[in-house]
């Protein structure tokens, strides 16, 4: 276990509306506000999404599971910020819901707005941290400097 102790800096509310991007609008909101890191919770609804639900089998790298859905769920979750290569990266892990219907995974790809998404994002400070791709995890976990 690695860590690092730092502080809450500006806190952002955010609307995202009908039919915008959910990951994308994050990622502006980053790179417009210089947001170098960064926590969030968020609920609302997503008409159209993606999401990978688990590996496969229990192995690294994993196979990745998909599931896509084209009509409207709730969402509610919780997720990070960082840059890789200094670009924005949003891990963002939602439980999504419609008519009994329930999905727990970590948002990828195109995810569209349904009517509203809120978000409250905590921009953090006071240590220095990126994304780093690791081909054995087959993924970009946080590094710290």
């Amino acid at each position: 276990m690695e860590y690092r102790v730092g502080n809450i800096g500006r806190v952002f509310t955010v609307r995202m509306d009908h039919g915008e991007d959910l990951l994308e609008s994050l990622k502006m909101l980053a790179a417009k506000e210089n947001i170098q890191a960064a926590t969030f919770v968020l609920l609302g609804a997503i008409e159209s999404g993606n999401l990978v639900v688990g590996p496969k089998k229990n192995e690294r790298p994993p196979n990745k599971m998909w599931s896509s859905f084209e009509d409207a769920h709730e969402i509610v979750g919780v997720g990070n910020l960082f840059r890789e290569n200094d670009d924005p990266v949003v891990h963002l892990h939602a439980g999504l819901g419609h008519a009994g219907d329930g999905r727990v995974g970590c948002v990828r790809k195109e995810n569209q707005v349904f009517m509203v998404i809120e978000a409250f994002v905590f921009e953090l400070t006071g240590f220095e941290a990126e994304r780093v791709w690791d081909d054995t995890e087959g993924y970009s976990p946080i590094t710290f400097k």
